[in-house]
């Protein structure tokens, strides 16, 4: 299990820009592959984007390819969803989450953050 903690949600108007972070305070982050996810109401949680240790690979759903990047610094023990050019339909709940892998499927993550609210106004 490992501690993570996201800030940076809020709220926004259509088309512009957040960052979310991810901080593990208490594990070293650069030992997970890092995802995020999102839950809209009334809907299971989704995938998002997913990181691998290194950085060399990043996947992402189709909903946000282009217009969010997931990355990690790993020395700050920190992960970040940059999310650009935001729509009302990002409007949703996101987390955070911890892997041995670098997957999809939100059910193959063994840690989560806590969720944070990101709403984007039209």
């Amino acid at each position: 299990q490992v501690q993570l903690v996201e800030s940076g949600g809020g709220l926004v108007q259509a088309g512009g820009s957040l960052t979310l972070s991810c901080v593990a305070p208490e594990s070293n982050i650069s030992a997970s592959v890092i995802g995020w996810f999102r839950q809209f109401p009334g809907k299971e949680r989704e995938f998002v984007a997913t990181i691998s240790r290194n950085s060399a690979f990043t996947k992402y759903a189709d909903s946000v390819k282009d217009r969010f990047t997931i990355s990690r610094n790993n020395a700050k023990n920190t992960a970040f969803l940059q999310m650009n050019s935001l729509l009302p339909e990002d409007t949703a709940v996101y987390y955070c989450a911890a892997s041995n892998y670098a997957l999809s499927n939100p059910a193959r993550y063994h840690s989560w953050g806590q969720g944070i609210q990101v709403t984007v106004s039209s």
